[in-house]
């Protein structure tokens, strides 16, 4: 897939299998990462047409269920998951629900209202909180608070490459229901620089990120793992440097990127939190 924008793990804007993650778990994290990463490039090739797209996204999940011919591609990302996730007994819906959203992502998916959108992180972004909370044996009353803390990362994402998903991928995050209450027309995202209403609606739009964050905001006290209560916390640090990035810059005119010193202050920030948060123990009670 040398066609593809591909990304990298060190290209990321939150940790991939990083050191606060015990040394046990990061092979099979890095695994569900490429898994995620290939997937992902399949549905954003932008010289694919949708229905290759979803062949190839097809032949991906016949992969991670054992299913694909042993010399494909296809087969070679999904098969060390394939046995991680055997070895781990965890459910195989922690990958195949991502390509339910990377089928809407081929499909070019239109969002009406806020409530689609949130939909459509459940598979996009849900999957992953639940797949790491899981691989800790976290209580099942973590995923709601992760679900929370996912999506609004995956709009942070959304919101920093408007431009690119618009003018590329011909692919809009935004729903029609924002666009419509703050006068501003899709189009408005290939442009140069962002309108003031477009700047307002990017504004509306970190609201709602705050909002999620605050529902979110419980998760590191219930989560019993220090290493992954550590890492939950840095990834709130990071995800709040860069809501008051987008805020601060134009989405459209600038790159708007965490730099080292963001990493540096999310990290250290992230962990004095983790290493002071009180945990707070849970039951299966009533699941």
């Amino acid at each position: 897939m040398s066609d593809m924008r591909h990304k990298q793990q060190k290209d990321e804007n939150f940790p991939v299998a990083s050191f606060l993650l015990g040394k046990e778990n990061r092979k099979i994290v890095t695994a569900y990462y490429n898994f995620a990463r290939y997937g992902d490039d399949i549905a954003d090739n932008p010289d694919l047409s949708e229905a290759e797209k979803t062949k190839r996204l097809e032949q991906l999940e016949q992969a991670l269920y054992g299913k694909a011919e042993r010399e494909t591609e296809a087969h070679q990302i999904a098969e060390p998951l394939r046995k991680a996730f055997i070895a781990e007994n965890l459910s195989f819906s922690l990958a195949s629900d991502l390509l339910t959203a990377f089928r809407q992502d081929a499909a070019c998916f239109h969002y009406e209202t806020w409530g689609q959108l949130m939909a459509y992180c459940q598979h996009s972004a849900a999957p992953v909180g639940r797949f790491l909370l899981a691989l800790h044996n976290e209580n099942p009353s973590t995923y709601l608070p992760a679900n929370a803390l996912c999506a609004a990362l995956q709009i942070v994402n959304h919101v920093q490459d408007l431009k690119y998903d618009a003018k590329t991928l011909k692919r809009v995050y935004i729903p029609d229901e924002l666009f419509r209450r703050f006068d501003v027309s899709p189009s408005a995202l290939t442009r140069a620089k962002s309108s003031k209403a477009l700047k307002l609606l990017v504004k509306e739009i970190m609201f709602r990120v705050r909002g999620l964050m605050e529902d979110a905001a419980i998760l590191p006290s219930i989560v019993r793992n220090l290493q992954l209560r550590l890492e939950i916390c840095v990834i709130f640090s990071l995800t709040n440097i860069m809501v008051k990035k987008i805020l601060k810059g134009d989405v459209l005119a600038d790159t708007v990127r965490l730099n080292k010193r963001d990493w540096f202050c999310a990290t250290i920030g992230g962990i004095c939190r983790g290493l002071l948060t009180r945990h707070k123990t849970l039951t299966n009670k009533g699941l």
